[in-house]
């Protein structure tokens, strides 16, 4: 089959590589008929995620349809039409148990690598390092589905796969993103970045009830993609102080919610960002916290932190006396997608939401190597770009 595989930094390619085969009777095998390209595959071509191997298979956003099943998948048939988490989850771990489905104890066969780097191990990721298992990832023409009587998430008929693809990832995250910030009616919620998961961030701070929702980025078409798709008040960070523009259009209170929709490769205008991307660029540093920082001094008092964007290691310079000070509460992490996956869908099937407001770009799979660079470079105002294989 074809896949798009990792071979170095801002080095994919397009290969042939044996198609997957059933390993466990709860696995399953998928056609798949839409996969997508994630912002958190940048860190992957950008170089910054360790332990990728040459001929990886990346992605992790991605549905299509079962043709094939272990024996001991019951709850499924060849033919059904699934979407697929883009975290491997048991469903009977004591995470599991709890919801907390991205932190489930038995999916990642190389746990004792995250032992050694964050204490513990998170659950297995499709396509993402074999820091996080090893997974062969979705951008691919099929792609077999560990646990997949959990796993994978059947769509009813009537619904087109650019509706329901993002229910894989980035919709659940942008939403989850949201609820951490415990919104209560009458809240300002402020996002900074309006990539793809920032744009399902501030919709979903509405839908959680907030009254104003702030958007911060510097690229003019996200922004307005914020103001016209999400209703948000937008500021350009390059053209004013992003943290003093939300605290004077709060009243000087600050949002009582800040969203940190970057991560580890934010940009920014002022010193700190040049010594971030310094620092980073030697390894001496591996995540770059800028948009962190000013958000978490923009916060008022006794607000919440949610932080959705991904961070691989270790920061620098957090200003931590300040949150402290201010007694703000952190909320981050993986997300727990097969907790959102059904009421999401009823969201997009009652109409309050169509999540493919966010693509831009549609492409083949032969054209993953073109849709990479064009997204992370911002090209001919790229904002989602969505694979047909």
């Amino acid at each position: 089959m074809k896949a798009v595989c990792w071979h170095g930094a801002n080095d994919v390619r397009v290969d042939t590589v044996p198609d997957p085969k059933i390993l466990n009777p709860r696995d399953a095998i998928v056609k798949i008929t839409t996969t997508a390209i994630c912002g958190s595959d940048l860190h992957l071509y950008d170089g910054y995620i360790p332990t990728m191997q040459s001929g990886d298979i990346l992605g992790h956003e991605f549905m299509g349809e079962v043709v094939e099943l272990g024996t001991s998948v019951t709850n499924l048939r060849i033919g059904d039409r699934v979407v697929v988490p883009f975290t491997i989850s048991c469903g009977s771990c004591f995470f599991c148990n709890r919801d907390l489905w991205s932190l489930c104890d038995n999916s990642n066969p190389n746990a004792w690598m995250a032992e050694k780097l964050y204490g513990y191990s998170a659950a297995g990721l499709f396509g993402y390092s074999h820091l996080f298992g090893g997974y062969a990832g979705g951008q691919a023409e099929y792609a077999r589905v560990p646990f997949a009587d959990v796993g994978l998430f059947k769509i009813p008929d009537g619904l087109t796969d650019e509706q329901v693809l993002f229910l894989t990832d980035i919709f659940p995250t942008g939403y989850m993103a949201a609820e951490n910030c415990n919104i209560e009616p009458g809240d300002t919620v402020a996002v900074w970045g309006c990539g793809p998961v920032g744009q399902f961030a501030i919709r979903s701070a509405y839908l959680l009830g907030a009254e104003r929702v702030i958007a911060i980025d510097r690229v003019p078409e996200r922004l307005q993609m914020a103001k016209e798709q999400g209703n948000a008040e937008t500021i350009n960070y390059e053209e004013m102080d992003a943290g003093e523009a939300v605290k004077e259009m709060t009243g000087g209170r600050g949002p009582d919610a800040v969203i940190d929709a970057v991560g580890m490769e934010a940009h920014g205008t002022g010193l700190d960002a040049l010594y971030d991307q310094a620092k980073q660029a030697v390894r001496l540093e591996t995540d770059r916290p800028t948009a962190l920082r000013q958000l978490i001094l923009a916060c008022r008092k006794g607000g919440h932190v949610s932080m959705p964007g991904v961070y691989g290691g270790l920061l620098d310079k957090v200003p931590m006396g300040a949150a402290f000070s201010k007694g703000l509460t952190f909320k981050m992490g993986q997300t727990h997608v097969h907790r959102y996956l059904q009421p999401l869908l009823e969201h997009i099937q009652n109409g309050a939401i169509d999540p493919s407001f966010v693509i831009t770009h549609r492409m083949a799979l032969e054209d993953a190597p073109k849709g990479y660079a064009t997204f992370k470079h911002k090209k001919d105002k790229c904002i989602k770009v969505v694979l047909k294989p």
